[in-house]
């Protein structure tokens, strides 16, 4: 199958030579509106090579929603967040303290 990984312990150094290591998420912030265990949220990763997100959302199952998208390539999917969650994502695009 195109996109999928099947790895045994003896293939795990491997697959990490390939991505690079082992990938890291940092919290952002949550959708206030979410409640306490709840969802959706924004997390940084700590890839060097290009600055990337994690959104966990709600799956996105409308037919016509996804006949709008359009062909979605194996190993994505597509997730629904509020507006609210990427409040998150400007905050952490602002310079940091002594970044200048």
């Amino acid at each position: 199958m195109t996109g999928t990984w099947i790895v045994d312990t003896l293939d795990v150094e491997k697959v990490l030579e390939y991505f690079g290591g082992v990938m890291r998420a940092q919290f952002l912030g949550k959708d206030p509106e979410s409640g306490e265990n709840g969802s959706p949220t924004l997390f940084v990763t700590d890839r060097t090579d290009r600055r990337t997100y994690f959104a966990q959302g709600w799956a996105v199952t409308d037919p016509q929603a996804l006949a709008d998208i359009g062909p979605i390539p194996d190993g994505e999917s597509v997730v629904e967040i509020p507006e609210d969650v990427l409040r998150f994502y400007a905050r952490s695009e602002q310079p940091k303290e002594g970044d200048r």
